[in-house]
């Protein structure tokens, strides 16, 4: 329980230092927005200006064209740093899942007879890198539903590995303690694959987005 405990404490801090680099990153990206807003807002106002003077009949015409590939442009800067959050996450699952594929084949071959401290090692090193990188992914996911948030898509993606037993597995070997472990890493490969079937999906959503506004500025 202490171990589980220590875990948990150990991923709320990663979680933690994560979140506040985040808010500081999109403090920043904020400022950035506001100046650039002010400064697309003059130069909309500059060319309509040079427009109206030129007195000509597709003025009008024109600035509504160029405001809506700005528009389209805009949108599509978007989608495509959604996609390379979604593309970082997604990354980031497979490392996992691999991880834990790992461990599972070390934990057959422990309760199989093959068991031993090197077995134990082995196999636990593969559970502690999957640990550690679901912290990486849990601060990905909220990466990616920022952006996503930023071109109106809602997403609830998040994935949980809790501590693996380690204390009965070393201190209570067994065919029960290697079956309880298995079972762990069984649930665990399961909610990573359902996170990463989520993120696959709304990638092919952001794709189909982003082809959507390229038709929109080429015609």
């Amino acid at each position: 329980e202490a171990y589980a405990a220590k875990v948990k404490l150990d991923a709320a801090e990663r979680e933690l230092a994560g979140i506040e680099s985040d808010i500081a990153e999109i403090q920043t990206k904020l400022n950035e927005i506001r100046v650039a807003e002010v400064q697309y807002k003059e130069e909309l106002e500059r060319r309509r200006a040079v427009l109206k003077a030129s007195g000509t009949p597709a003025a009008d015409q024109i600035l509504e064209i160029e405001q809506k590939i700005a528009a389209l442009e805009a949108q599509k800067r978007e989608i495509k740093e959604a996609i390379s959050a979604g593309y970082s996450a997604r990354s980031t699952a497979d490392r996992i899942l691999s991880e834990l594929e790992s461990a599972d084949g070390w934990n057959t071959w422990d309760m199989f007879g093959g068991g031993g401290i090197i077995t134990h090692m082995a196999k636990h090193s593969h559970l502690d890198e999957a640990q550690d990188l679901v912290s990486d992914l849990q601060s990905k996911l909220r990466r990616f539903k920022t952006e996503l948030a930023d071109i109106q898509i809602t997403a609830n993606m998040q994935v949980n590995i809790d501590g693996f037993l380690r204390f009965a597995d070393y201190f209570f070997d067994g065919l029960f303690a290697d079956w309880a472990v298995g079972d762990k890493i069984s649930q665990s490969m399961n909610s990573v694959s359902s996170t990463k079937s989520q993120i696959s999906r709304t990638l092919d959503k952001l794709t189909s987005m982003e082809q959507a506004a390229d038709r929109g500025i080429a015609s």
